[in-house]
């Protein structure tokens, strides 16, 4: 039997236009999922979608009813299934807590918990009935060390943990599983900003001794996305090198 073998399910990887999105869709797809990439910028998500051969849904997520243009668009495109979900796409607007803007913080959570929360309320449905589903979100070390300038990144990816644990309870015995997935420090576009000194200290607290690819956190989540993991519900995987241990 060959692990994780998707062929016949169909997978919605929000975020899925670059960076670790786009290596999740593209180990999904390897694996012989049909995928579908979301993404906020129409020209990286065509980019991404020709480049893959797969269906792309643009939606910005800051705006109302984005959540439920981008289930609408992806079920459509999926013949009314999605058995796949990654929650992957958020964002940061970092700074000291005093000085955030209520913008920052309420754009954050909305991203970050709000639409996460309302795609997986309007795919769930449709898992239980088949009695398979796997939902993956993707939360941050950060939620579980703590970090400066960060409160309300964190304050997101904490909350997502929570309503990880929760929904999994719900959720289990229709045959769909709820898990996360907690990145630690990445090689992407984000982390290529971060200055080299500051990145060679962030190295010497890892036990590998190195930033994690894409590639880590795709292989995690086509473990949790297989047959395979099917007793496997409610928990956080954590992909940091041994950064952080718990």
């Amino acid at each position: 039997m060959t692990f994780a073998n998707l062929t016949g399910l169909t997978a919605l990887v929000t975020g899925g236009s670059r960076g670790i999105g786009r290596a999740t869709a593209e180990r999904l797809q390897a694996l012989g999922a049909t995928v579908i990439i979301h993404g906020s910028s129409e020209t990286t998500v065509e980019s991404a979608a020709k480049a893959l051969g797969c269906h792309g849904v643009v939606a910005n997520l800051l705006e109302a009813g984005s959540a439920a243009k981008l289930a609408e668009e992806a079920l459509a495109a999926a013949d009314g299934r999605i058995d796949i979900l990654v929650n992957n796409a958020g964002i940061t607007r970092d700074g000291l807590f005093v000085r955030l803007s209520e913008e920052a913080w309420d754009e954050v959570l909305t991203v970050n918990v709000q639409r996460v929360v309302e795609l997986s309320r309007a795919l769930l449905p449709a898992m239980q009935k088949h009695e398979f589903g796997r939902i993956i979100n993707l939360t941050s070390i950060v939620a579980h060390m703590g970090n400066v300038g960060q409160t309300n990144y964190i304050t997101s990816k904490a909350a997502i943990g929570g309503f990880t644990k929760a929904l999994a309870k719900e959720a289990a015995r229709k045959g769909v599983t709820v898990n996360a997935i907690a990145p630690g420090f990445i090689n992407t576009d984000m982390t290529a900003k971060i200055p080299e000194a500051i990145k060679e200290g962030f190295v010497k607290q890892i036990p590998a001794q190195r930033f994690g690819e894409a590639a880590d956190i795709a292989n995690a989540v086509a473990f949790l996305a297989s047959k395979e993991a099917g007793y496997v519900t409610g928990t956080t995987l954590h992909v940091n090198g041994g950064m952080y241990v718990g």
